[in-house]
């Protein structure tokens, strides 16, 4: 997930990002490649991947995603939850799982039933190695950024001309700020 600008170089401006373009996917693809190759080095699994794969072009799926809210209720079910939940699971017996899903576009619930090994094996592979993150922070996001989050959100409401509502932390005051002439 990408904010949609960033920053102005001295740090004193909100620069938002065009509304029908944010950023190349094959640049992104190109990036992603070599960041998901470093990664692997560092970790010692280079030697792993067929060499190939290295020179291919990559696929990278980019789109908007709506808003703060929309783009977290779209991408929650990917990040904040595991592969199967308990309640799905209907039976283990005599080395089969049964459980239930739903195919796409259908709100009919469907049993399934495989072998334990097999269940496992597909379980196993919504599982990230070890060293891997489902989210990482980058740039203004990162915990380690100078810049404070809430200085942003004051800088993205003084460019789009509302009002900034900062909360004190340690007092239960609310503090409004009128920002953008006018």
């Amino acid at each position: 997930m990408v904010p949609g600008g960033g920053l102005s170089a001295d740090g004193t401006g909100w620069l938002p990002s065009r509304a029908d373009f944010l950023v190349p996917a094959k640049a992104l693809a190109i990036v992603f490649r070599g960041k998901f190759r470093d990664i692997l080095r560092r970790e010692g699994l280079l030697n792993l991947v067929d060499p190939t794969v290295w020179s291919r072009d990559w696929v990278v799926h980019s789109q908007a995603a709506g808003d703060g809210p929309q783009s977290l209720r779209y991408l929650a079910p990917y990040v904040f939850r595991v592969a199967i939940g308990d309640h799905r699971i209907v039976s283990c017996d005599d080395g089969k799982v049964t459980f239930t899903y739903r195919r796409v576009g259908s709100n009919r619930p469907r049993k399934m039933t495989l072998e334990a090994m097999e269940f496992l094996r597909r379980f196993l592979q919504h599982v990230l190695p070890a060293g891997f993150q489902k989210v990482r922070h980058y740039g203004f996001l990162s915990p380690n950024s100078a810049t404070s989050i809430e200085a942003v959100r004051c800088l993205v409401t003084m460019h789009n001309g509302t009002i900034f509502t900062l909360l004190a932390k340690r007092a239960e005051e609310r503090v409004s700020i009128l920002t953008g002439a006018g």
